[in-house]
């Protein structure tokens, strides 16, 4: 693979730089999955599915996002369940990252170029290191992946049988990838983990992986390096660490005293605790989300704007967006030269490259929002939870996905794209020919707020 991506994408007469290789890598791993799923034996009873609806899923899966047009544990078959939770694989380690572990399992040399574009695609710092990174990524992701699986197995082999092993397999891949898949909806489609709400193993399993997929792989290799030696974390990682704990505990409070009262206090507990990490863009529910009060979609819907953190299995603006940002404006309301975290400068490119990112995340969320809202006749709140949901690359929804026309499922399957890949990549892609304006033009004073 990743020498298909070096010979067919690098050969060219204007060769193409890390960002346009991203883009097409996502982009030919989703039409092949959509390709592999229009085959009958992708689907129960042997039915050629509509190619519009395999799209869809693959773009869901690759985008580790879970929203989806059919249930995937009564529509499609084990063969094409197999073929999604690989796409989530992909998806959620990195379509660069898988390549690039093929080739260095084969044996092969990276080269400077390939290592640069690796770099890119997970959000390194720096090139020197690139291949080492790697090969913890893979490592703690088999094995986070793995441990969820048996921790969860004795619960659904106590349930399924045998088939409980796939199951735990799958949602444990599903959880850490933060892509919101399952397999539970034989009895009762879109079901989700409801039937699961009151159990403390697959709750806290379930809840660990999310968290864990959505810190991102180079606060976990902090995390090894300096184990409980916090000052000697990168900046970016106690930003990440911090900001995830204040974004968990908040909401949890919060779902706890105004939207899960009437549960049993056990179950209170858990589905407060899950409802504040699933928005992460995880995607799972235990609770039915048509009952959460406008405040409570509300809530969700920042929640799934935010995500989780760069270099993750997660989707969203990326917590570090939403933290400089806070910083900035901090910086201001008191009066400072500049933005800070713990001692240390945040630079002009990282704030400006913030206020960009808001600003398209925002306006892309709204403006899909309202034509989805005005073509399918939805209430706009309704709307915007579908769209947060889609660019968070979350998955959860209010149960409209299945129903929506062809112009919506094209609006969410942009904004899922958008989502995973990031927008600065999309950005960077496009112009990728255009020159850096070295001249400044003269300054004038505009007055704001």
């Amino acid at each position: 693979m990743f020498d298909f991506l070096k010979r067919g994408l690098l050969k060219r007469k204007r060769k193409l730089n890390s960002f346009q290789i991203i883009i097409l890598g996502f982009a030919g791993v989703i039409l092949l999955g959509a390709l592999i799923l229009k085959l009958p034996v992708s689907v129960r009873g042997g039915n050629t599915p509509p190619f519009m609806d395999c799209l869809f899923t693959s773009v869901s899966a690759v985008c580790v996002t879970g929203l989806v047009v059919h249930d995937t544990a009564s529509y499609w078959s084990a063969f094409g369940q197999t073929v999604i939770i690989i796409l989530i694989q992909i998806g959620g380690m990195g379509v660069i990252t898988v390549a690039a572990s093929l080739a260095m399992a084969a044996g092969r040399k990276i080269s400077l170029v390939q290592r640069s574009t690796m770099q890119e695609a997970i959000a390194a710092p720096k090139v020197g290191g690139i291949v080492r990174l790697t090969g913890f990524i893979i490592k703690i992701t088999f094995a986070a992946e793995l441990l969820g699986a048996l921790v969860m197995a004795p619960v659904f082999c106590r349930d399924f049988g045998v088939r409980g092993i796939w199951k735990a397999l799958f949602h444990s891949i599903s959880a850490f990838c933060n892509a919101g898949f399952d397999l539970l909806g034989e009895k009762a489609a879109y079901s989700s983990l409801t039937a699961y709400a009151a159990n403390p193993v697959i709750n806290l399993t379930i809840m660990a992986l999310i968290v864990g997929g959505g810190l991102g792989f180079l606060t976990w290799d902090d995390i090894r390096a300096n184990r409980f030696r916090v000052r000697r974390y990168r900046m970016q990682s106690k930003v990440i660490l911090c900001t995830t704990a204040v974004l968990l505990a908040v909401p949890a409070v919060y779902f706890f005293f105004f939207e899960f009262a009437g549960l049993p206090l056990g179950e209170r507990i858990l589905s407060s605790m899950f409802q504040s990490v699933t928005p992460r863009t995880a995607g799972f529910n235990t609770q039915d989300l048509t009952e959460l009060s406008e405040s409570g979609k509300f809530i969700t819907i920042m929640l799934m704007l935010t995500g989780g953190s760069p270099g993750s299995t997660a989707g969203g603006m990326k917590i570090t967006t939403i933290s400089v940002l806070a910083a900035t404006s901090l910086a201001s309301f008191s009066r400072k030269e500049y933005a800070h975290f713990f001692g240390r400068r945040i630079g002009e490119e990282v704030i400006r490259n913030a206020a960009a990112i808001f600003l398209m995340y925002i306006s892309l969320f709204c403006a899909g929002g309202i034509v989805i809202s005005i073509y399918e006749e939805l209430p706009i709140l309704t709307a915007l939870f579908e769209t947060a949901s889609a660019i968070g690359t979350v998955g959860l929804t209010l149960g409209i996905t299945p129903k929506l026309g062809i112009l919506s499922r094209l609006i969410l399957m942009a904004l899922m794209f958008f989502g995973r890949v990031g927008g600065l990549t999309l950005i960077y892609a496009a112009l990728s020919g255009a020159r850096k304006n070295v001249s400044m033009l003269p300054q004038e004073k505009i007055t704001v707020g």
